[in-house]
């Protein structure tokens, strides 16, 4: 009896959980620290929900701002959705996830901070 606890313990422990704790989306950025031009991978890992209808990423610094949005199938759409924003100059960015739904509302949002530095080439 004691072993049929102790299995099913950790089989509690490697379970695979769902994206956080409550999140419907997180998000990460690489790399975190880059030099100018950088080119940046977004994933948004997204839990799976028949109201999503649409993530958008943005990334935004100071003097510069971009952003790129796909369409979600609802719960039928791939969890993981991959992003790429090439040669962005340098600045510290704010990386936003935003999950809308239905009717064009925010159901979450996710958001990390990533620093693009000056090369210094040329000078």
């Amino acid at each position: 009896m004691k072993l049929r606890a102790s299995l099913f313990g950790i089989l509690m422990l490697t379970t695979t959980l769902p994206i956080g704790a409550g999140e419907r989306i997180t998000v990460r950025v690489s790399p975190a620290v880059a030099f100018a031009p950088a080119n940046l991978i977004v994933r948004a890992m997204i839990e799976a929900d028949d109201q999503n209808r649409a993530v958008q990423i943005i990334a935004e610094a100071a003097d510069f701002y971009r952003s790129s949005e796909i369409q979600l199938d609802g719960d039928k759409a791939p969890r993981t959705s991959l992003f790429e924003f090439r040669s962005l100059p340098p600045g510290t960015y704010e990386v936003r996830a935003l999950l809308i739904g239905a009717g064009g509302h925010q159901r979450a949002f996710a958001r990390q901070q990533v620093n693009v530095i000056a090369s210094g080439a040329g000078h």
